[in-house]
């Protein structure tokens, strides 16, 4: 095979296999936001204690305080639970 050729057909397959990767990668973010939207919704009290639970894993890591940690998770209460 002449070499411009061979040049050519190397460079084409190349492009046309990122482009597949590309579609393949937008397909699969597509499916993952789709699944979020249309996941059920978590209750308030779910929500609170998963919450909580990242909260006391952030004080176990001295990412946060305690006292940070009571006063998120206060201000989160109001909004999650009082709904305001």
């Amino acid at each position: 095979m002449h070499r411009k050729a061979v040049h050519y057909v190397t460079r084409t397959t190349s492009v046309a296999a990122g482009a597949v990767a590309t579609a393949a990668t937008s397909v699969a973010a597509a499916a993952v936001a789709a699944s979020i939207i249309l996941s059920p919704v978590a209750d308030a009290s779910a929500r609170m204690d998963g919450v909580s639970e990242d909260l006391l894993r952030a004080v176990q890591l001295n990412q946060i305080t305690e006292e940070q940690a009571v006063k998120f998770e206060a201000r989160l209460a109001g909004r999650i639970l009082g709904g305001a």
